[in-house]
């Protein structure tokens, strides 16, 4: 079993979640689930594992596993946060300065999403490609501020579901208006990385909290319906 199919497992699951097809507090049986979705026992594991670590599942016992329960507005509250946190990490940054290592990967990420949107649409697998790059793009500003409070914080933030970067939500009901949500938050990273390199800390802070709006749209969900994966009255 591949990476990609194993990761494609856990797009499958993290869909039905949201949709709400896996109910808030549902048991999840690990027989039941695979044969549900006719894959073998091991890349389910994984998985489910990824899901737990992503706080949209909870241990229930050795083996088992529920779908977490969370109130909307604790997403978007933490949702603000990051955009918070992020923005004072990446205005320390660059009043620091960018280093050449920083700079280089940076780069990286801004030609991996470009190749991503080159074909005019999203094809196989670019979901999961560009959640993989956007996690890679925001990880790298936080850690190259070196500021442990801040890197603590995030870490806790993000086990709230949806929250964390590298955590973004799909809709195979949208994918033309999701195409050119994702290619937006993507020009915003080039404005980053170039406020990054001008050295424009208070502009930085500022895209980075902007740039927390889409993780919201990303969402892609009408109030209606993040009640009903949330589990709310």
């Amino acid at each position: 079993m591949n990476e990609t199919t194993q990761q494609a497992i856990v797009q499958t699951l993290r869909e039905k979640i949201l949709s709400g097809e896996l109910a808030p507090g549902q048991r999840l049986v690990e027989a039941q689930i695979a044969q549900w979705l006719g894959v073998s026992r091991t890349p389910l594991r994984y998985a489910l594992s990824v899901l737990s670590s992503q706080a949209l599942l909870e241990r229930s016992g050795a083996r088992g596993y529920v779908v977490r329960r969370f109130s909307v507005q604790d997403v978007l509250n933490a949702i603000d946060v990051r955009g918070t946190l992020e923005g004072l990490a990446a205005r320390t940054v660059a009043e620091r300065r960018v280093d050449a290592g920083l700079e280089k990967s940076l780069q990286e990420c801004l030609r991996e999403g470009d190749a991503i949107f080159s074909a005019g649409r999203l094809g196989e697998g670019d979901e999961t490609r560009y959640a993989a790059m956007n996690g890679r793009f925001h990880e790298l500003i936080v850690d190259a501020a070196q500021n442990t409070a801040i890197s603590a914080a995030l870490s806790l933030n993000d086990k709230i579901p949806f929250v964390s970067p590298s955590t973004v939500v799909f809709d195979e009901t949208a994918r033309e208006h999701q195409f050119l949500m994702l290619m937006y938050a993507h020009r915003q990273h080039h404005a980053i990385v170039g406020a990054l390199l001008n050295g424009e800390g208070a502009r930085v802070e500022a895209l980075m909290k902007e740039h927390t709006y889409i993780s919201k749209e990303s969402l892609n969900l009408s109030s209606s319906r993040f009640h009903l994966i949330s589990g709310a009255a």
